[in-house]
C-alpha cells in the first residue's frame, strides 16, 4: 500500500515554451493556458529547491531508485550548458540514491553536442515521431505550419553517430497506414516505440468516432501487433503491446494507461508548481494542480493540499462503476486517466477509448490463449509465490 511517504518518481518541465505547434498538443492547443503564466524556463533556484526535496523525500520513503525525466514544451530550448548544470546538480543526489535521468524531445534540436552530454549523463532519450514524413509533417510543424520531420531525422542521425540508443513515442495517426508507419519507424533504430492513443474525453471523442468509426485506435495497432508478432523478432519493444500482454499473464501493471494503479510520480513546472498528470489540462483548466511549490513543500504534503492528487499518486482512483462488471476490470481497470474523463461525472468512466481497448484485449487474448478467468488464476498464483519468496535470500 502506497502512502504519502511512497518512492516518487519525478518529472521537471524545463521548459515552457515550444518550437513546434503540435496540432494535438495537450499542453498548448486544449482547454488549459497556464503556460502562457509559466516563466520560460526552470530557473537554478527552483532545481537547487527541487534537489533537497528530492533528498528529504528519499530519506523518508527509503526509496534506492530514482527516476527523473525532463520534460516541456521542449527541454532543449534551455540550451547545452544550463542543462548540463541542473544535471550535475541533480546527479549530486547519487551519494543516497542510484538517480536514473530521461528526456523527452522533438528531436528537432539535437545535435553532437546534446547527443555527447545525453552519454555523459546516460540519458534515456526519446523522440516524439508520428510516422513516415507526410504524416508527421501533417500535424507536427512549426509556428510558422512548416512540417519538422526533416528536422527530426538530423536529430536522430546525431543519435546513431553518437552511440546513443533512443525511444521513438507516436500519437496514433488514426486513418493512415499503421503498417507503413511501424516499417518506418523501425528503419530509423529505435531500442523500443510506444504507440499512444490520441488524448480524448468523453466530451470529445464523438466526432473522432464519428469521422473514423467505432474503434478506429485498435483498427491501427491490431495491424502492427500483427506485423510485430509475427516478425520473430521482438528486439525492439512495442507498446501497448507489451503492457497488455503483461496483464494478461497476470503481471502487474507497470504503464499509467491500464490498471488504475497508483500513478507514483508527479510534475514540477518552471515556476516550481508541485502538478499531478499534466495531461489533465486535455480535460479543462486547472485539473493539475495542486496548490504546492518545490519552495516551500514538501512533496509528501499532498495529503494536507490536493486530497484529488493525492489519491492519484499515491492510493489510485475507485474502479469507475461503469467497468464493474467488465471482462477486463483488473487488466485495463478504466483506462488512461485522463481518457476516463466526462464533464458530467469527472473521472467515475471507462476511457472513451473502452471499446479499441477492448477490442485489442480480445485480439491479444486469442493470441496467446489466456481467457479472463485464466489471468485472475495467474494473478493470483504469482501473488501466492510472491508472499512464499518474501524473505528468501537472492
Amino acid at each position: 500500500m502506497r502512502n504519502a511517504h511512497s518512492p516518487l518518481s519525478v518529472t521537471f518541465k524545463i521548459a515552457s515554451r515550444c518550437n513546434l505547434n503540435c496540432s494535438y498538443c495537450y499542453v498548448y492547443n486544449k482547454l488549459d493556458d497556464s503556460w502562457r503564466r509559466q516563466p520560460a524556463m526552470i530557473s537554478d533556484e527552483v532545481i537547487d529547491a527541487s534537489v533537497a526535496a528530492l533528498r528529504r523525500h528519499c530519506a523518508k520513503s527509503g526509496q534506492r531508485l530514482l527516476r527523473i525525466v525532463f520534460h516541456g514544451g521542449e527541454p532543449l530550448l534551455v540550451g547545452h550548458e544550463r542543462f548540463d548544470c541542473w544535471c550535475r546538480k541533480l546527479r549530486s543526489l547519487d551519494d543516497s540514491v542510484e538517480v536514473r535521468l530521461a528526456l523527452q524531445t522533438n528531436g528537432v534540436l539535437i545535435d553532437d553536442k546534446w547527443a555527447e552530454l545525453f552519454a555523459a549523463h546516460k540519458i534515456v532519450v526519446g523522440i516524439s515521431i508520428d510516422g513516415t514524413p507526410d504524416v508527421h509533417d501533417a500535424q507536427r510543424v512549426d509556428h510558422k505550419g512548416r512540417g519538422s520531420y526533416s528536422g527530426v531525422l538530423r536529430g536522430v542521425e546525431a543519435l546513431r553517430r553518437n552511440a546513443v540508443g533512443f525511444s521513438l513515442l507516436s500519437v496514433i495517426s488514426l486513418g493512415s497506414d499503421p503498417v507503413a508507419t511501424h516499417r518506418h519507424l523501425l528503419s530509423l533504430g529505435p531500442a523500443q516505440i510506444e504507440y499512444l492513443f490520441p488524448d480524448q474525453t468523453h466530451d470529445t471523442i464523438g466526432a473522432l468516432r464519428a469521422r473514423h468509426g467505432p474503434t478506429p485506435g485498435a483498427d491501427f495497432l491490431i495491424p502492427i501487433f500483427e506485423q510485430w508478432w509475427g516478425s520473430g523478432d521482438m528486439k525492439v519493444r512495442v507498446g501497448p503491446f507489451m503492457a497488455i500482454v503483461r496483464a494478461i499473464l497476470g503481471g502487474v501493471c507497470e504503464v499509467d494507461f491500464i490498471g488504475n494503479n497508483p500513478l507514483g510520480y508527479l510534475f514540477v513546472e518552471p515556476d516550481g508548481a508541485i502538478e499531478g498528470l499534466d495531461v489533465l489540462r486535455t480535460c479543462g483548466p486547472g485539473l493539475a494542480r495542486t496548490g504546492m511549490n518545490v519552495r516551500n513543500h514538501d512533496f509528501s504534503d499532498m495529503e494536507d493540499h490536493c486530497k484529488f492528487h493525492y489519491q492519484v499518486i499515491f492510493e489510485g482512483l475507485s474502479l469507475p462503476r461503469g467497468c464493474r462488471t467488465c471482462r477486463e476490470r483488473s487488466t485495463c481497470a478504466g483506462g488512461y486517466l485522463p481518457h476516463r474523463f466526462a464533464s458530467d461525472g469527472g473521472f467515475d468512466h471507462p476511457s472513451a477509448w473502452c471499446a479499441d481497448i477492448l477490442r485489442l484485449f480480445d485480439h491479444l487474448r486469442s493470441r496467446l490463449g489466456v481467457p479472463p478467468a485464466e489471468t485472475l488464476l495467474r494473478r493470483e498464483a504469482l501473488d501466492s509465490l510472491s508472499v512464499d519468496t518474501e524473505g528468501v535470500p537472492a
